[in-house]
C-alpha cells in the first residue's frame, strides 16, 4: 500500500486513477481497476444518459471498492449525469471540457469529491477556490483531448499553484513515470492508454492491437484549427483529418462532420478507416494485454525498484 493524500481522500490502496475515457471507460473496466486498489473511471458517453446510469448501477454490482464518474462537461447530457452522480452516491467525479461551476454546490452538498481535469495553473488555482478536492493536470502527452503544455512542466508549476493534492497524467503507462511524477509533486497518477489494453476492457481487439503495435512517433494531433486538439493514433481517418484541416476549401462544418462518431467506430467497431484510436505518446510503452490489477501492480512495483536504486546515489 502506498499512502499520500489522494489515496486518504478516495480511500483506496494505490493512488492510480484510470482515465475516464469515452465509450471505453465502463463498467467492466472501472470495477476491474478499482478491485485491484486504484480508482475506476465510467465515462459520460453521449450514448445517453441512462447508458451512464446503467453503468454506474453494474459497477456498484462489480465492486465495492471507491469509483468514480467522469463527466465532460461540453455533453449534452452532463446535466442528468450530474443528477445521476448524487442520486446514485458515486462518491467521486471528475470533469473535462470546461468549468464545473454549475454543478459545484450541489455535488459538495451531497458529499461528492469533485476532481477537475486542468491543463494550466490558472485553471487549477480557480478550481481549488470553487471547492475542488484534488485536480488532475493533464499534460499534451495524453490521449483524446489535450492542452498545450507538457507534463513534466505542468506538474511542478500546478503544485506550486495550489494547496490541494495534485494528481499527473499525460505520458505515464510504468513505474518510471509514476516515479517521476511523485518526483514532480504530485500525489497520483491518472493513466488511460495502458488500460485500454487491460483484458477486462471491452473495447475492439483491434483497437488495443494498434495501441500494441505502435511506436513512439506513432500519434498525432488533430483539431487545433477547431479549438479541440486531440491525440490520436495515426490512421487514414486521422490523416485525412489533418489534411482536411489544412485545406482552406474545408469549412469547420465539413471537417467536424467527416470526424463525427469516429471515436465510437473505433472502440467498437475496430473500424481501421474511419475509427479515431485515441491514445497517448505512452503507446509505445505498452506491450501486452493484462488484468488490470497487473498493470496496476508492475507500476507500483517498478516505481519502488526506481526509487530504492536512485536513493543510492544519493
Amino acid at each position: 500500500m502506498i499512502k499520500t493524500r489522494i489515496t486518504e481522500l478516495l480511500g483506496i490502496k494505490y493512488p492510480i486513477l484510470q482515465g475516464g475515457m469515452a465509450w471505453v471507460a465502463d463498467a467492466s473496466l472501472a470495477s476491474a481497476v478499482s478491485n485491484a486498489g486504484g480508482l475506476g473511471i465510467i465515462s459520460c458517453i453521449n450514448a445517453g444518459a441512462d447508458v451512464v446510469l446503467e453503468e454506474i448501477r453494474k459497477c456498484k454490482k462489480m465492486t465495492d471498492k471507491p469509483f468514480g464518474v467522469n463527466i465532460m462537461l461540453m455533453s449534452p447530457i452532463a446535466d442528468q449525469v450530474a443528477q445521476y452522480v448524487i442520486d446514485e452516491q458515486v462518491p467521486v467525479v471528475t470533469t473535462g471540457a470546461g468549468s464545473p461551476a454549475k454543478y459545484m454546490e450541489q455535488w459538495l452538498d451531497a458529499g461528492v469529491k469533485v476532481i477537475p481535469v486542468v491543463a494550466s495553473a490558472a485553471f487549477a488555482i480557480r478550481m481549488e477556490r470553487m471547492g475542488a478536492a484534488a485536480v488532475v493536470a493533464e499534460g499534451g502527452e495524453a490521449g483524446g483531448h489535450i492542452g498545450e503544455m507538457n507534463t513534466m512542466a505542468l506538474i511542478p508549476q500546478v503544485c506550486d499553484a495550489v494547496s490541494i493534492p495534485v494528481i499527473a497524467a499525460g505520458g505515464i503507462a510504468d513505474g518510471r513515470g509514476f516515479a517521476a511524477a511523485m518526483m514532480l509533486g504530485a500525489e497520483g497518477v491518472q493513466c488511460g492508454t495502458i488500460f485500454i489494453t487491460a483484458s477486462e476492457c471491452t473495447a475492439h481487439e483491434v483497437y488495443k492491437q494498434k495501441i500494441l503495435a505502435a511506436g513512439d512517433t506513432d500519434t498525432i494531433v488533430t483539431g487545433k484549427t477547431l479549438g479541440h486538439p486531440v491525440r490520436a493514433l495515426k490512421t487514414p481517418f486521422t490523416r485525412k483529418f489533418a489534411q482536411m484541416e489544412n485545406d482552406p476549401s474545408q469549412t469547420p462544418e465539413a471537417i467536424m462532420e467527416f470526424g463525427s462518431g469516429s471515436l465510437r467506430k473505433a472502440v467498437k467497431d475496430g473500424d481501421e478507416k474511419m475509427g479515431s484510436f485515441m491514445a497517448g505518446q505512452s503507446a509505445g510503452l505498452v506491450k501486452k494485454i493484462q488484468p488490470a490489477k497487473e498493470i496496476i501492480l508492475e507500476i507500483i512495483n517498478g516505481a519502488r525498484d526506481l526509487i530504492e536504486r536512485t536513493s543510492k546515489c544519493i
